[in-house]
């Protein structure tokens, strides 16, 4: 991804260069010690081309940065009528702690970590060189 960045209203919450957006949500079953791992995968998945154009080198050797965007619609259940469900989805209060600790494992790991604000309604815009698109689920 060349370049992303949140706004919400009219102030820019966050913005990167190149790195990678993470839609993040929370389901139930979730549990706080999948966070620190989860994490660690993240930043070392060897998804950046390197000199010779294969996917080879992680966002840690790369130096790039994360943007990271709440999410709980992720967990939408459209199978039955017309109005998604979202009983998946994890209660706010906790979803909200694992959104903060994942942020925070981020940058503990001295990862540039934007964000946006939980449960706000958000202006994503992500300037996106690819397509690579990757669900990650602990």
């Amino acid at each position: 991804m060349n370049s992303a960045s949140v706004a919400i209203g009219d102030e820019l919450a966050g913005e990167i260069g190149p790195g990678l957006v993470l839609l993040v949500g929370f389901r139930t079953g979730d549990a706080e010690d999948q966070i620190e791992p989860m994490a660690r995968r993240i930043v070392n998945l060897r998804i950046f081309e390197d000199d010779d154009g294969r996917m080879n080198e992680s966002l840690l050797e790369r130096g790039y940065s994360l943007l990271v965007i709440s999410q709980f619609t992720l967990y939408a259940d459209v199978a039955k009528g017309r109005r998604p469900s979202f009983t998946e989805a994890l209660e706010p209060r906790q979803a909200e702690e694992f959104y903060l600790r994942l942020v925070s494992a981020f940058r503990s790991m001295n990862v540039r970590t934007e964000t946006g604000r939980f449960g706000a309604k958000m202006l994503v815009r992500i300037n996106n060189w690819g397509p690579v698109t990757l669900v990650l689920d602990a």
